[in-house]
């Protein structure tokens, strides 16, 4: 893949890493916002590779993030795995890499990272793209992720990686066949060095989800939704079969901004990987019309 690594420190420290995807032509890019995409709770970067190359070919900047405890950025203190403080990891790159603004694409735990980054600072985001997440989430739906999500898994043969993925994700994507289930082992795994594979993040980042919490906060997240739906162009992405985002929440949303688009991506649940076509020709389109 056509991407450079790019590194960076947190407020505290920490090196941050992203991957970052050059616009195909200097010229183009130079005029257009580039795109930042922030993955799910237990994602990295490399969900949004085929985004981010089709992306970029069209003349955009594309930095995909591995936020704090993912992938090829560093783990931190479990009390600080919190939507702010990836918001302020956020806004420290943007500073570093002189980007005043840019597009956002967020993916479930990313739309509240989108909307937190707006809400602390309003201009940095200039459009959003929101993929299968909103101001609430049901406890059931918590409970689903909590019952496989930072959970002890030893390391284990890459045809053990591929059947757990499977298993845990089958009912999310339907449609995939052995060749996808095994690209997803690519983005979830690492593989140490004598050959075995692990999970690609530090365990502690599910202990910090909290469903009392996040009912207790659910009226300053629909006030962060509202205030970034209103200001800026926005697209909301939702798997047909989701359970993060129901369909009831997402009439909600659209009802709250009326300005806001909706696209559903069939046979998929939570949440769309935004390689679908359905998904991508949502984004293309709703891309072309911002600056």
């Amino acid at each position: 893949m056509a991407y450079q690594d790019l590194y960076w420190r947190s407020s505290e420290g920490l090196r941050l890493h992203a991957r970052d995807y050059a616009a195909a032509s200097a010229g183009a890019g130079a005029a257009r916002l580039p795109v930042i995409c922030v993955p799910g709770l237990t994602r990295n970067s490399a969900d949004f590779g085929e985004l981010a190359q089709w992306t970029s070919a069209q003349g955009r900047r594309v930095l995909a993030l591995d936020l704090r405890g993912r992938a090829g950025s560093e783990y931190g203190k479990r009390s600080r795995y919190r939507p702010p403080v990836y918001a302020d990891d956020v806004l420290a790159l943007m500073r570093q890499q002189a980007i005043p603004r840019a597009v956002f694409i967020g993916t479930s735990l990313g739309v509240l990272v989108t909307m937190t980054v707006a809400s602390k600072r309003r201009d940095a985001v200039a459009a959003a793209v929101l993929n299968d997440a909103g101001p609430e989430v049901s406890d059931q739906a918590l409970q689903r992720i909590a019952a496989y999500a930072g959970k002890p898994l030893a390391p284990m043969g890459r045809a053990e990686a591929v059947a757990y993925i499977q298993r845990i994700a089958q009912a999310v994507y339907p449609r995939y066949d052995l060749a996808d289930w095994e690209a997803m082992v690519e983005r979830t795994f690492r593989m140490l060095p004598d050959g075995r594979w692990v999970l690609d993040y530090d365990p502690a980042i599910v202990r910090t989800i909290n469903p009392w919490m996040l009912r207790l906060l659910r009226p300053l997240l629909w006030r962060s939704y509202r205030r970034l739906a209103r200001g800026c162009p926005t697209l909301l992405v939702r798997g047909e079969t989701s359970d993060i985002l129901g369909q009831d929440l997402a009439l909600r949303m659209l009802a709250a901004a009326p300005g806001t688009h909706l696209a559903e991506v069939p046979e998929v649940g939570h949440a769309p990987s935004l390689s679908e076509p359905e998904a991508r020709a949502a984004i293309a389109d709703f891309l072309a019309q911002v600056e």
